[in-house]
């Protein structure tokens, strides 16, 4: 009787576990580590759409640049495609990391598990203020990239971001770059 009731519970399993389509692919709940290639079906794709991402940009990086009392940027499409082939870069590779050699200044943001709004990656970049004594010109933590929010000097930004189902990043590429080690952002 014990080898009856084993045998229909295995036969039970069995039937249960081929209840899955043989041959797809399921991706796990979670992402792959960096540097691990990524499936083709995971190239990078826009889940922001790119026509919001101007508008929303600009009016997050100019509140935060309103609030130390210095002029708004403006969007420049130029640093947007910059920031476009690096964000796609980012994502086919798994990877983040500025881009070597750059002539711009450059935010980087990633999210695993959801995606950000312009308004969040750029929340989290001026939450950095809470570190920066604009008294001294130091930083407890960090907060590189609230002073490139705030970089007087800089004039245009240009922004994008790419995803996978796992992970999304976003790059903004700013000109002039700034950061500039002994000068003060404003």
């Amino acid at each position: 009787m014990r080898i009856l009731l084993i045998f229909v519970f295995l036969a039970l399993s069995a039937s249960a576990g081929a209840q899955y389509p043989g041959g797809q692919y399921y991706a796990p709940a979670y992402p792959p580590p960096p540097g691990y290639p990524l499936p083709q079906s995971y190239a990078p794709r826009q889940v922001v759409p790119a026509s919001s991402i101007p508008e929303a940009m600009l009016d997050a990086h100019n509140g935060v640049r309103a609030r130390v009392g210095i002029p708004p940027l403006i969007w420049s499409d130029a640093l947007a495609t910059v920031a476009q082939d690096w964000a796609n870069h980012l994502i086919a590779a798994n990877a983040f990391s500025h881009r070597p050699d750059n002539r711009f200044g450059e935010n980087l943001y990633a999210m695993t598990g959801g995606t950000a709004s312009p308004a969040d990656a750029v929340g989290m970049w001026a939450d950095e203020a809470r570190g920066y004594d604009i008294r001294g010109n130091a930083c407890s933590g960090v907060c590189g990239h609230y002073t490139q929010i705030v970089w007087r000097q800089t004039r245009a930004v240009g922004c994008a971001t790419a995803a996978t189902p796992y992970r999304q990043v976003w790059v903004c590429n700013y000109d002039p770059p700034g950061n500039f080690v002994g000068y003060r952002p404003y």
